[in-house]
């Protein structure tokens, strides 16, 4: 007992001098009364759980003792600690200084390795999704496939952590790769070279005369600056008569960035709020006066590999019923996580709390159901019988006087001809999102006329 005994008061003592730090005043004056200092050390007791902290302490000692390699005391703590918030939850972690480091880079969009954004699932990484334009995208890797071996090494005991750190390194740099494809057994492996990843987090562009595209990789510290530079560009490139939103494949970022992306297309109403035990946590975030697209329809394309912010996004512009969320099911992260520095250069992120969307739903494991389900497809061109004939292939055929040229530049006769063969999804969206133009223009011409 007395070695057990001895074995507890480093660990008391670390969470004590851990308040200490705190809270400088937490050593009792000289004059305090004793009764006061007997009732405060009887509080602590009754919140620490000594028996599970001596079990601790002893299987700290074992393994230090008796483990087939010699292992340092700070080197077993980290280990305890990493534990610890590996057992909460797959999102919350343990960050050290590379850790600080990579997680300041995902957010400014500049750092080399593949372009993935993962999860901890049981025994395997699970990708959330493979961002625009990166090794990782450009290799086939998708939203759901799962990660089995990094350069060779089993990922079954990996920290989210570890598999980032073996992830990133030097552009030009190769590393092997081996996954499931989602809904297949037969694993796959890939050989990929490491690339600096400059995430651009937002694009735009023109599928037809008067419809715009807009698609957000990733939410960082100026996406909703850029989402408000790429409106302004496509009223200057055109008439704009109603934009898509692509979502797909966008892992999230930073909860503040989708806030004010959501806000650019609200007028009013709430955007989100979080619930979490910390006062702090709980917050309401609600939309400024200045829609930037007044009137003009809204589709928003999703798909399994949307995720968080995004999800903030889909669901405040779904809820305040200024968007069409079409695609599939999206991947139901409704978490925060903060992070809470230790040391100058140890933090822990940290799950803090979960968000709603303005009726309240929680995404949290169940995500964002669209209003119409798009399921991905691949379409092929269907064979013409050459020997079909119409009226205007007839010899002699009367001319339709009425009948004007169409004018359409060469990108859009490409986006006109090929969009439903690329991107199936897409064309659905553009298809949904001219019926909501065509009955806005009908609605206008009814109450004129």
């Amino acid at each position: 007992m007395m070695i057990k005994y001895r074995l507890v008061l480093p660990i008391i003592f670390f969470c004590n001098s851990a308040l200490a730090e705190d809270n400088s005043s937490s050593s009792a004056p000289l004059n305090q009364n004793p009764d006061e200092v007997n009732a405060e050390e009887a509080e602590i007791k009754a919140r620490l759980p000594l028996e599970d902290l001596r079990v601790f302490a002893e299987a700290f000692k074992r393994i230090r003792s008796s483990y087939v390699d010699e292992i340092n005391d700070q080197e077993l703590l980290r280990y305890a600690i990493r534990g610890m918030l590996s057992e909460l939850d797959p999102h919350s972690a343990y960050l050290d200084r590379e850790g600080i480091k990579d997680f300041e880079e995902s957010t400014t969009g500049n750092y080399g390795g593949l372009g993935l954004e993962i999860m901890k699932e049981g025994s395997f990484i699970k990708v959330v999704a493979p961002i625009d334009g990166t090794p990782a995208s450009k290799a086939g890797i998708e939203s759901g496939d799962l990660i089995t071996r990094l350069d060779g090494s089993a990922v079954k005991e990996m920290s989210i952590s570890e598999a980032v750190e073996i992830m990133r390194g030097e552009p030009d740099t190769k590393i092997k790769i081996t996954i499931l494809k989602n809904g297949k057994a037969e694993a796959l492996e890939l050989e990929l070279t490491r690339q600096l990843v400059k995430v651009a987090s937002v694009r735009h562009r023109y599928l037809e005369a008067g419809f715009g595209y807009l698609r957000i990789a990733q939410f960082q510290a100026r996406t909703a600056q850029e989402v408000r530079e790429s409106v302004i560009k496509l009223k200057d490139e055109g008439n704009l008569d109603g934009l898509i939103i692509d979502l797909r494949n966008n892992p999230g970022g930073i909860l503040r960035a989708a806030v004010d992306v959501a806000d650019t297309f609200l007028e009013a109403g709430l955007i989100v709020y979080t619930t979490g035990r910390l006062e702090e946590t709980k917050a309401k975030y609600n939309a400024q006066p200045g829609d930037m697209l007044p009137g003009l329809p809204i589709v928003i394309l999703v798909n399994e590999g949307t995720a968080s912010a995004s999800e903030i996004v889909a669901g405040a512009l779904q809820d305040q019923g200024r968007a069409i969320i079409m695609g599939t099911n999206t991947f139901g992260k409704g978490s925060v996580q903060t992070i809470l520095p230790i040391t100058k250069n140890r933090a822990v992120k940290l799950t803090t709390a979960r968000y709603f969307t303005p009726k309240g739903r929680s995404i949290q494991a169940k995500g964002i159901k669209p209003d119409i389900k798009v399921p991905r497809h691949k379409v092929s061109p269907e064979r013409l019988n050459p020997f079909r004939v119409s009226e205007k292939n007839l010899p002699g055929h009367l001319a339709n006087k009425n009948e004007k040229p169409e004018q359409f530049s060469e990108e859009s006769t490409k986006s006109k001809s090929d969009t439903i063969f690329r991107d199936y999804q897409l064309h659905q969206a553009l298809s949904m999102l001219k019926g909501l133009h065509v009955m806005k223009s009908r609605s206008k011409e009814a109450i004129t006329n």
